[in-house]
C-alpha cells in the first residue's frame, strides 16, 4: 500500500523554473528576467539593521510596506495586498475566488504560474491564443466569458513574448465585462513599458471596481531572493486573500527590503533607462542576424528561431555557459526568452549564439 494523494495533485504541472548548468567558465544567467544589479545600497543597509531582530515573527499586517506602498499610489492602505511575491497572491486569489464549476479565462503562451490556479482549485481553465504579433486577443477573451467566469487574468507586459497593451484598450475590455467577473492585471514588467507612464493603469482601480492591478519587487526593484509581491484592489480582496493564506507568508527581511526600496524611485528609473540601452542593442543585433523578435516592453526578448531546432540552440548556448529559457518550457516552440543583462552578459550570449547557429 502507498498513500493516496488528491487527484488534483496530478493536474498541476510542474513549474519549468530555469536550469543552471554546470559549466567551468563563467555563468552568463538570462533565463530569469531578473535585473542585473544588486538592491539599492540602502535597502541592503535596511536589510542588515532587521537582522538581529529575526528571532521574532515578521509583521502579520505588513503595516509599513502596506503604508509606504498606499502612500506611493495616492491609495487607502487598505486596499494594498502584500505577498510572498506575486505568485502567492496569484495562488491565494485562486483559493478564495475558485472552485469546482467556476471558471477562470487566460491567454496562452503567458505566465506559467497561471494553469496552476484552475488545477489547485478545481476550477475550468479556459485558454485563448495570442494574436499573431504575440498579445492578448481582448475580444476573444471577452467572448469566453460566462455566467461561471470568476476571474480573467490579462498579462501585460505578458510574460513570455514580452508584448503590451495600451491601458485605454483594457478599460474598453474590463467595461465589457460582467461586473462579477474579477480582471486581474498581472503587471510584473509594467516599469519596463514604453507604451505609457506605468501609474497610468492606476486609473483602471477608479473606473472599475473589480480590478486588481499585480506588481512584483522580484524585477525592477532587484528583489528576487526575497519575495515580495503586492496587488492594489479592492479591501474585499485583501481580507479574502488573507483569510486562505498562511499567516506570517511576508518574511521581516523582504517587507523591510521592499518598503526601503520604494524610497528610490530615481534608482528605479535609472534602471529602465539601462535596460532600454540593452533592449536596443540586443534586439538590434538579433536583427542583423535575421531572428525576428516581438516589439518587447518588458526586459526581456521573444526571440523565433524559425526551423532551427531550438533544443540544440539551448544546447549549444548551455555548452558556452549562457543560460535562457526554452520557449517549448513557456509554451510555444521555436522560440527563446533571453533576459536583457549587462552589456558584457549580452555580448557574450550574442557571441555564444552565433556559434551556436
Amino acid at each position: 500500500m502507498t498513500i493516496e494523494f488528491s487527484e488534483r495533485v496530478n493536474a498541476i504541472p510542474v513549474y519549468p523554473a530555469a536550469k543552471t548548468y554546470s559549466h567551468e567558465g563563467e555563468l552568463t544567467k538570462l533565463a530569469s528576467n531578473e535585473t542585473p544589479w544588486s538592491p539599492h545600497p540602502a535597502v541592503l543597509e535596511a536589510v542588515e539593521r532587521a537582522l538581529p531582530a529575526l528571532n521574532r515573527y515578521p509583521d502579520p499586517d505588513k503595516s509599513l510596506l502596506r503604508t509606504r506602498l498606499a502612500e506611493r499610489f495616492e491609495l487607502p492602505a487598505g486596499r494594498v495586498t502584500v505577498g510572498n511575491g506575486s505568485c502567492e497572491i496569484l495562488l491565494a486569489a485562486a483559493e478564495a475566488l475558485l472552485e469546482p464549476g467556476a471558471e477562470l479565462v487566460y491567454a496562452w503562451p503567458s505566465f506559467s504560474m497561471y494553469p496552476h490556479l484552475a488545477a489547485l482549485s478545481g476550477a475550468h481553465a479556459v485558454t485563448v491564443p495570442l494574436d499573431d504579433g504575440g498579445r492578448h486577443d481582448l475580444d476573444a477573451l471577452a467572448r469566453e466569458v460566462t455566467v461561471a467566469t470568476r476571474m480573467v487574468v490579462v498579462c501585460n507586459p505578458n510574460n513570455p513574448t514580452a508584448t503590451a497593451l495600451p491601458v485605454d484598450a483594457l478599460d474598453a475590455f474590463v467595461a465589457s465585462l460582467p461586473d462579477h467577473v474579477l480582471v486581474l492585471v498581472d503587471e510584473a514588467y509594467v516599469e519596463f513599458g514604453t507604451l505609457q507612464d506605468p501609474d497610468e493603469s492606476l486609473a483602471l482601480l477608479s473606473r472599475h471596481t473589480n480590478v486588481v492591478l499585480l506588481r512584483t519587487f522580484s524585477k525592477v526593484y532587484g528583489l528576487c531572493g526575497l519575495r515580495a509581491g503586492y496587488a492594489l484592489g479592492s479591501e474585499d480582496f485583501r481580507l479574502a486573500l488573507d483569510r486562505v493564506r498562511q499567516p506570517f507568508s511576508v518574511n521581516a527581511l523582504a517587507q523591510v527590503a521592499a518598503a526601503e526600496a520604494l524610497r528610490h524611485q530615481d534608482e528605479v528609473a535609472s534602471r529602465v533607462e539601462r535596460i532600454a540601452v540593452e533592449r536596443l542593442h540586443v534586439e538590434s543585433a538579433l536583427a542583423e542576424r535575421e531572428l525576428e523578435t516581438t516589439d518587447s516592453e518588458t526586459n526581456f526578448s521573444w526571440v523565433s528561431l524559425g526551423d532551427r531546432d531550438e533544443d540544440e540552440v539551448m544546447r549549444e548556448l548551455a555548452q558556452r555557459g549562457v543560460i535562457v529559457r526554452s520557449g517549448t518550457a513557456l509554451g510555444e516552440v521555436g522560440n527563446l526568452r533571453v533576459t536583457y543583462g549587462t552589456r558584457e552578459e549580452n555580448d557574450r550570449f550574442l557571441a555564444a549564439l552565433d556559434e551556436a547557429l
